[in-house]
């Protein structure tokens, strides 16, 4: 069977009615996979379009440009009857209905699941929501601190470094993690109605899927009952486990394995560390794990990162440069692999797009759709009046 490079989705019709991270990311995987999405925003947009330093055209900033590729963008307020009826006439042609409003208010708006199931009885219905629906959390309001805060990974740094003060990791991370589950939750529902027919109803909840996240490795000890040692991972904890200073800059080096060691010694040239008592034994190293760490910085500054790499990769132990954040366009894997691509934005001019990280060779994507504006495809969707109509609009390329 000949592929079409159109995506592995291609003719799965999403309706996205979720704003910030956590939902636009999800369906932003499922754009990328060749489904065709429409994000459905209130009056103004988005409001994380807004989020940075202003755009060239409001609406439109680094938030949006990041999150919202692939999709066509309307405008709709769900309050009104027609734009309603509008929003009806899409979910009749939507195969996934992915949305983050709260419960009682998607109720109040007509479209509940039990709602939006007499439209379209086989719809994969995917509520992105803040919390599970059967706890006493159940409704609540989440947002990425709320989240690092609930599931303890805000004291992640705190058992690291000894400052007893809760802080954030730097990152939407819990956002951003919810959102592969989201996607992950709408493409086995998909699957599931190819197979039976059957539409369903699937939640996906930030606390669940962060926490779910967090304690793949830091549940530690508590895993077993009775706990066998505290909650955590000792190796992530460890505070002498940091890149290691060289004459330039820092490197991460990792010995992984109890016999990468040696190694690792020989390379800096300090073969006797290992000779010492406390050493002696596998037992005995990884119990003082951070005397080595210590041992191996005292020595890294001799050299520079490029020295080191070279001859840690001779010897097949894992390194790497630590790059500032600010440098990372400037990798040259990732150049050569044109991660990141510089485009033309009919309305934003010049910006760099990052491709997708997932390549398939049976069937690849076509170049992602330009994130929209706020409300550039509205006058396409009031034209529609039939089932046709809707159908066509979801498969319009443009």
């Amino acid at each position: 069977m000949t592929p079409h490079p159109r995506g592995m989705l291609h003719g799965i019709n999403v309706v996205d009615l979720t704003s910030v991270v956590f939902g636009p990311y999800t369906t932003q995987i499922l754009a990328d996979l060749g489904a065709n999405v429409v994000k459905v925003e209130p009056p103004g947009g988005d409001m994380f379009r807004y989020a940075g330093k202003p755009a060239a055209t409001p609406g439109m900033g680094h938030g949006h440009m990041t999150l919202n590729r692939g999709k066509k963008c309307v405008e709709l307020d769900l309050k009104a009857p027609a734009d309603a009826a509008a929003m009806q006439g899409l979910l009749r042609s939507a195969d996934v209905f992915v949305h983050n409003v709260r419960k009682q208010a998607i109720d109040r708006l007509g479209f509940g699941y039990d709602a939006v199931k007499t439209l379209k009885p086989d719809i994969v219905y995917v509520h992105c929501v803040g919390f599970r629906s059967d706890g006493p959390y159940a409704g609540m309001q989440a947002y990425d601190d709320v989240i690092q805060a609930a599931s303890g990974a805000a004291t992640l740094t705190s058992r690291v470094d000894g400052d007893p003060r809760p802080r954030f990791i730097p990152s939407l991370i819990a956002d951003k993690v919810s959102g592969l589950h989201g996607a992950y939750a709408a493409l086995a529902a998909i699957v599931h109605r190819l197979r039976t027919g059957e539409g369903q109803f699937v939640e996906a909840p930030m606390f669940e899927s962060f926490t779910h996240f967090t304690l793949k490795e830091h549940f530690g000890g508590a895993t077993f009952d009775p706990p066998t040692g505290p909650i955590g991972y000792p190796r992530q904890l460890d505070p002498d486990r940091q890149p290691f200073p060289t004459a330039d800059g820092y490197i991460a080096i990792v010995p992984y394995t109890d016999g990468d060691w040696a190694k690792v010694f020989d390379v800096i040239g300090a073969p006797e560390v290992l000779h010492a008592p406390q050493f002696a034994t596998r037992t005995l190293r990884f119990e003082n794990i951070r005397q080595l760490y210590r041992a191996l910085a005292e020595r890294t500054p001799a050299r520079t990162s490029a020295d080191w790499i070279a001859a840690f990769h001779a010897v097949n132990i894992p390194a790497m440069a630590v790059r500032d954040l600010a440098d990372i366009m400037n990798d040259p894997h990732l150049r050569e692999t044109d991660f990141f691509m510089r485009r033309e934005h009919p309305t934003e001019g010049a910006y760099f797009d990052m491709q997708a990280p997932i390549r398939f060779s049976a069937d690849p994507p076509e170049p992602a759709r330009f994130p929209a504006t706020v409300g550039e495809h509205n006058a396409a969707l009031r034209a529609c009046a039939t089932e046709a109509d809707f159908q066509a609009f979801f498969d319009k390329k443009s």
